[in-house]
């Protein structure tokens, strides 16, 4: 049997006369840039993720982060508070800015930011947190917001593995004064190539963020657009028509999918979590699992061994952000100080987790795992 770690082509087949309609639509109609869909998605993704949020689209998730930066005038000097394990694109746009990355260990279990470590990090200088909702699970948002209310600080939400994730009955999206999304093909929300949006209560914030993305021209895109008037210095930085279209369509399938991945996540806990480390989303929440992550010793060759046997694992990551060359050279050498990150980076492996999984390929997901662990079956 052969299991990739995701497996775009077996999605669009689900999906391809309802996917090519769009993307037909938009080719015949030549709206390439902000075209009709552009609006409906931005307006489709704002009600998905609550009532009363603003959405603009933007070109990837990474952008999103620069973007929301910029609109909240977090700038060189300044201070944000993140969690020590995420993809690079966290970072990244804060070292752009000359904004010093201040790193919080995360905690067991979800593999989120610890959030009651937060406080202690928090400076005259700390201007927002940033919170991360790694593999899909939600991070603790009552204890963050609570800290940024006492502190005067912002929330950024770095939701790009968590679309649809919930917390109390509140989706991803809706908490943080902005929320940055990617919709990476590999995202559980994605295009058929780059994007992004930010996501706000705040109608100034989602001006702000709207004209920026656009060359710093204009208003917000259900106003009139002077192509040539200019508001500010902003960025090229528009989610294509195509992708929002394709993204239309998606969102219509987004519950059912996530449902699927529920599942999935909730036969590998029943086979594996009684005898490994897997990561677990915390109490009152909906994880959306991204990722299903679990720790093994001597990571590579478990690697190897399960894709000798057909089935495609992944590492995410296997560096701490604190641990890449490029961030080392602007905070120093901070090894040891992030021990659960450091410890996820070296033992964690992703699980292949997709609503097109069958139930058979599931098990032999699990089966592969316990014969390359030397893990004796219950009935032995």
């Amino acid at each position: 049997m052969h299991i990739a770690l995701n497996d775009l082509k077996a999605q669009y087949l689900t999906i391809k006369d309802e996917i090519d309609r769009a993307v037909m639509g938009v080719i015949e109609s030549t709206e390439f840039i902000n075209g009709a869909d552009v609006t409906e998605f931005e307006k489709n993704f704002a009600a998905y993720c609550g009532e009363g949020i603003y959405c603009t689209g933007c070109g990837n998730g990474t952008d999103a982060i620069i973007l929301a930066l910029r609109a909240l005038r977090i700038t060189s000097g300044d201070e944000v508070i993140i969690p020590a394990m995420s993809f690079i694109a966290t970072v990244e746009p804060l070292i752009t800015f000359g904004v010093k990355p201040v790193f919080v260990d995360i905690e067991e279990g979800t593999y989120t930011i610890n959030a009651a470590l937060i406080e202690s990090k928090v400076t005259d200088r700390t201007r927002a947190i940033m919170p991360v909702h790694l593999y899909g699970h939600v991070c603790d948002m009552d204890v963050i917001q609570d800290i940024a209310r006492r502190h005067r600080l912002h929330v950024i939400e770095d939701a790009a593995q968590a679309h649809g994730a919930e917390f109390k009955g509140k989706r991803v999206g809706s908490f943080g004064d902005i929320t940055t999304f990617s919709f990476y093909p590999g995202k559980n929300l994605g295009a058929y190539g780059d994007g992004g949006a930010i996501t706000s209560r705040d109608e100034h914030v989602a001006l702000t963020v709207a004209r920026l993305s656009n060359h710093g021209r204009g208003e917000h895109r259900s106003k009139r657009i002077e192509k040539y008037k200019h508001f500010m210095i902003g960025y090229n930085s528009r989610l294509d028509t195509i992708q929002a279209a394709v993204l239309n369509v998606k969102l219509r399938h987004l519950d059912q999918w996530t449902k699927r991945r529920q599942q999935i996540a909730a036969f590998y806990d029943g086979e594996l979590a009684s005898w490994l480390t897997v990561a677990q989303p915390r109490d009152q929440s909906q994880s959306v699992y991204h990722q299903y992550v679990i720790e093994v010793d001597n990571r590579d060759a478990v690697l190897a061994q399960m894709k000798a046997r057909g089935v495609h694992c992944g590492v995410h990551y296997p560096d701490a952000l604190h641990q890449h060359k490029p961030v080392k050279d602007v905070v120093g050498d901070l090894e040891g100080q992030y021990p659960v990150a450091e410890r996820l980076a070296r033992r964690c492996l992703s699980l292949p987790i997709y609503a097109e999984m069958t139930d058979d390929m599931v098990a032999y997901v699990c089966d592969s795992l316990k014969a390359v662990l030397g893990k004796r079956s219950e009935a032995a």
